[in-house]
């Protein structure tokens, strides 16, 4: 809401007055050479008064006419330069008008300044905080609409322009303007307070605008890049096809982006072009490795497909072993080993198809397909070389525990004994909580070792108690270590 204010009125100037009856009335001087009485008839009147009156024209019609000129160049106005208390009056009113209309065209600036500002966080931010500025800018906004109101209604309520105003009406519309300045001035305070608390929100906006722009146009370009990287590799006469129709499914989005923040809002536009972003990069990555993917993939059908051939040929070996090993040895040696032809035969089996949908697959450039089918072909074959392998190892072992049993069991009581000694440095007794399980570790392998007595002992067990009192004495000296290096610290 603008007013705007009324000119200050130019006083015009005063009227001057004619003059009437400026000659004197009474006998006149007789001058030197007089004789004789002088005649004041008519005639002689006449006469006697003509060198008066020039005289008068000369002295007094300048000084008439230097009065009368300021009413002429006034315009011909009736209102008296000095009117005394009247004019004092109006003057005082007219300074509060100009006074009250400076203070309502600062809050008005300073109030269009500040919907700036709340649309950008507006804009912006959608969070408690700045739907509460919102909020109090509204109910800043009545209370400006009303200290306005009150401005304009005292402008337009007092004509200082009147050249009948009365002193009385003049100092009434001084008190009333000073009295809408005065509301004016105390909103603009508030005004201004209310400002400086937006900082942290406005700061916030104004850097997420400043964001804006470029963030847009890294999408642009990662876009740009994407698709040029897909024309390389189509070039080479790749298809890429699964590429491109991920490279389309962006176009939606470019289209947003496009359209700008103010129809999609700033955060949403932000994030919009940060997902662009990533997914356009990968697809830029991946189309620039296409090729060297493609020779990968060539390389590994070939390597997988040459071992699983030398799988078949081990998995042929797997039965004599199994043979040796029920002829030599109990069966708690080698039952677990009872399958391993089977699985092995299978897995080579699947191997061998799941290879032949992987070349299918690279044929079509299919490339997520092929490099799936190809992890599970190695997962297969890994399988099988570790259950082929565990047969020949199982042979292996016992017959060198067969031979000598004792290389197995001074390997085993060095462990121990070596983790006693550790226990014991810097003490006169052990810590139960590492003497025990020791102690435990020697009855084990004692144990163990009786097992070898017999016509057909289990060696297979006894491998296996081995192996496991060696892991628990590690266990011990692991904590031993813990402890001093916890105490050192």
């Amino acid at each position: 809401m603008t007013a705007t204010p009324e000119q200050p009125y130019s006083p015009s100037g005063p009227r001057v007055r004619r003059t009437r009856g400026l000659l004197p009335r009474g006998p006149a001087s007789r001058g030197p050479a007089s004789r004789g009485p002088v005649s004041w008839g008519p005639a002689s009147r006449r006469r006697a008064a003509g060198p008066l009156r020039e005289t008068f024209a000369l002295t007094v019609l300048p000084l008439v006419a230097a009065l009368a000129l300021p009413a002429a160049f006034a315009g011909g106005g009736t209102r008296r330069w000095f009117g005394g208390r009247a004019e004092n009056q109006r003057a005082e009113a007219q300074a509060a008008k100009d006074e009250a209309a400076a203070a309502f065209y600062e809050l008005d600036t300073a109030q269009r300044d500040l919907r700036i500002s709340i649309e950008t966080i507006t804009a912006v931010d959608s969070s408690p905080a700045a739907r509460r500025a919102v909020d109090d800018f509204e109910a800043l906004g009545r209370r400006i609409d009303e200290a306005s109101h009150t401005y304009i209604a005292a402008v337009d309520a007092h004509d200082l322009d009147r050249d009948d105003l009365e002193a009385s009406a003049a100092s009434r519309a001084r008190t009333e303007l000073t009295a809408a300045k005065g509301e004016l001035d105390r909103v603009k305070r508030e005004l201004d307070r209310f400002t400086d608390g937006l900082g942290p929100l406005l700061g916030k906006a104004e850097t997420q605008l400043a964001r804006l722009a470029p963030a847009v146009e890294r999408a642009r370009q990662a876009l740009l890049a994407a698709s040029d990287a897909l024309d390389t590799a189509r070039a080479s006469g790749l298809r890429a096809d699964d590429l491109a129709a991920r490279l389309a499914a962006l176009s939606p989005e470019l289209t947003k982006l496009n359209q700008g923040a103010g129809q999609h809002g700033v955060p949403q536009t932000l994030e919009r072009a940060e997902q662009v972003i990533r997914r356009a990069e990968a697809i830029r990555a991946e189309a620039d490795r296409l090729p060297e993917l493609a020779a990968e993939t060539g390389r590994r059908l070939v390597s997988l497909r040459t071992r699983a051939q030398a799988l078949t040929t081990r998995c042929e070996q797997v039965e004599p072993v199994l043979s040796e090993l029920r002829r030599r040895f109990t069966a708690a040696c080698w039952q677990d080993l009872q399958g391993v032809p089977d699985l092995a035969a299978e897995n080579v089996r699947q191997a061998e198809s799941k290879l032949a949908e992987a070349s299918t697959a690279r044929d079509e450039q299919r490339w997520a397909d092929t490099t799936a089918l190809l992890s599970t072909v190695r997962a297969l074959l890994n399988t099988t070389d570790e259950a082929v392998s565990a047969a020949g190892d199982r042979l292996s072992r016992l017959n060198a525990v067969q031979k000598d049993p004792e290389q197995e069991i001074e390997r085993t009581r060095f462990a121990i004994r070596d983790a006693q000694r550790l226990a014991m440095a810097g003490r006169h007794t052990p810590d139960p909580r590492h003497a025990h399980p020791l102690d435990g570790a020697v009855a084990r392998l004692e144990r163990a070792v009786a097992g070898l007595e017999g016509r057909h002992p289990d060696y297979w067990h006894f491998l296996t108690e081995t192996e496991a009192v060696r892991r628990s004495v590690a266990q011990v000296v692991s904590l031993i270590r813990e402890d001093r290096g916890g105490s050192a610290g």
